[in-house]
């Protein structure tokens, strides 16, 4: 049952920063804590899907901030974060034969937290007066959850 919970969360990670949630994915399997081992998906331990991930993680993080970036909400940047979200969900629940339902609760997770997440950071940036404020936050929040998820694992 908890694990249908993280694959909901990881995906919900996903929705607000959509590389976020595989390189925490990635560094949890890397670790020993999300068991790859054995599964399809075992080459996200290494350290070039690692790193990878993380590189592309901190580009998001930099490139979010910047006022031209697309809306999390057009076509291409919902359907990343949506596929991530499946792909991170799926990941948590494979080593239990349960990567299926983890793919749909992350796919889940991650609409809920494209829309969510697009919907606070508005009301944020409205309350703050500017968006960097709201932005930075939520990378915390994102930073902070996918962290969580993957330690408790």
């Amino acid at each position: 049952m908890s694990l249908y919970l993280f694959a909901l969360l990881i995906g919900v990670v996903a929705g607000l920063r959509a590389m976020t949630a595989p390189a925490a994915v990635a560094w949890g399997a890397h670790l020993g804590l999300v068991p790859l081992e054995g599964t399809p998906l075992a080459w996200l331990s290494g350290t070039i899907a690692t790193w990878t991930f993380t590189a592309l993680a901190v580009l998001e993080l930099v490139g979010d901030q910047l006022p031209k970036t697309p809306s999390r909400k057009v076509p291409v940047q919902f359907g990343t974060r949506l596929l991530g979200g499946a792909f991170c969900g799926a990941a948590v629940c494979i080593a239990s034969d349960a990567w299926i339902a983890g793919a749909v609760l992350g796919a889940i997770g991650a609409v809920v937290g494209t829309l969510g997440g697009a919907d606070v950071r508005g009301r944020l940036a409205k309350a703050f007066g500017r968006d960097l404020p709201a932005g930075l936050l939520e990378d915390v929040v994102a930073v902070g959850g996918a962290a969580l998820v993957v330690s408790a694992l």
